[in-house]
């Protein structure tokens, strides 16, 4: 990714550990121990172009490695409908899983200008059998009430990863407390993970899982690098869920039966 002005500050390249070759990229799951992964382009600049550049090299990393599966970056902004066009013409393509959208670069869930572009997103994860990957985090056009309504207009028939269980306190008293399991009781698609979850988040989690007996199936370990952190990631989901069932569940059969073949 280029350096970018974040915040009016001067240009920076904080995502210090993002790969531009598979190589780099499959050095790093062998460095880790990891089983499988699933990589999608990076959005970390607020330019959509960039992000839809990448979707290639995603396409490349699942073909050169088993481990490997691939979401593909989609945009809710109708003016990038053209790129769009583009991008779900790879919906079919083999290794694909996920389509990636976020509110982050532009756009909004509820602003009836996206609609057109969410249905077509939504359509062509109907479609392919794909999940729809959306970023969360606190306030704007990110934030839980605002990202839920997708839930409410997709989940019955598509699945909808929710990434970063909310990103936030806020969100994460949201769905530990009650949303996240309202919408699985009422049958919704729905999915998260703890990747950059606040330090109660995962016990409360797990703990809630385990009272309600609901839930276990619909949670994963993710860790978003080069934005997360990869090993203090791993070491609070492996603490909160101990290395029982639920342990296996969320570090890899849910992964398998959402993104395996």
């Amino acid at each position: 990714m280029p350096e970018y002005p974040f915040y009016g500050g001067p240009p920076v390249h904080p995502d210090i550990s993002a790969r531009a070759t598979v190589a780099e990229l499959i050095a790093d799951l062998d460095r880790e121990g990891t089983e499988r992964a699933l990589v999608i382009p990076n959005y970390g600049v607020p330019d959509p172009t960039v992000s839809f550049s990448l979707n290639e090299l995603a396409l490349e990393a699942a073909a050169a490695d088993d481990r490997i599966r691939c979401g593909i970056w989609t945009s809710p902004r109708p003016q990038d409908a053209e790129l769009n066009d583009k991008a779900l013409a790879l919906a079919g393509e083999a290794g694909v899983k996920v389509l990636k959208t976020s509110f982050l670069l532009g756009g909004r869930a509820d602003d009836p200008e996206c609609i057109v572009q969410l249905d077509r997103i939504f359509g062509a994860a109907r479609e392919h059998g794909l999940v729809v990957h959306v970023h969360t985090s606190p306030g704007g056009n990110s934030d839980i009430d605002v990202v839920g309504t997708l839930v409410d207009r997709y989940a019955d028939d598509v699945k909808i990863h929710l990434v970063h269980l909310g990103g936030g306190v806020s969100a994460h008293i949201k769905l530990i407390g009650h949303q996240f399991f309202d919408w699985i009781e009422a049958g919704k698609q729905v999915y998260t993970d703890t990747s950059w979850a606040v330090g109660f988040a995962p016990r409360w989690l797990v703990n809630e899982i385990e009272k309600r007996g609901i839930g276990q199936d619909h949670l994963l370990y993710a860790s978003d690098e080069p934005w997360g952190d990869q090993a203090g990631e791993l070491a609070r989901m492996t603490a909160a869920a101990g290395d029982g069932e639920l342990a296996n569940l969320f570090l890899r059969d849910n992964f398998a039966t959402l993104y395996g073949d």
